[in-house]
């Protein structure tokens, strides 16, 4: 897995906004999804793209006077990677510290825990 940078809340939005949509896509499409959402001006969405795109989690290419996005990386490999950090930085890369924190002062469900169960044993399987 590539090493990527932890995105600031207001990248990662456009970045979410980017994965959902078919690719490549427009900055004005991006400007009108983020709109709603954030309240931001198309110029913010702009600058926010192009620090994206000099990162390297967005390609670019201009296609008559409008630009077009594409991600670089996967909507998955960026959770995947933040999820280690998280785990790293919060919880030790203890599994038991997340539950912990989960579930403090309140205990899972049935529910949760067959399913925690079963991925437990998939994961012992594997």
């Amino acid at each position: 897995m590539k090493t990527h940078l932890h995105l600031p809340d207001a990248e990662f939005c456009i970045m979410q906004i980017v994965w959902s949509q078919p690719t490549p896509i427009s900055k004005t499409q991006v400007s009108e999804l983020a709109e709603p959402l954030r309240g931001w001006t198309p110029q913010t969405v702009y600058t926010l793209l192009n620090r994206l795109t000099e990162k390297k989690f967005l390609s670019t290419e201009k296609h008559g006077k409008e630009r077009y996005y594409s991600p670089l990386i996967a909507q998955a490999e960026y959770l995947n990677q933040e999820t280690g950090r998280f785990m790293k930085m919060f919880h030790q890369n203890s599994l038991t510290g997340l539950m912990n924190a989960l579930y403090a002062g309140d205990s899972p469900n049935e529910q949760d825990l067959l399913e925690l169960e079963q991925w437990l044993r998939e994961k012992k399987s594997e």
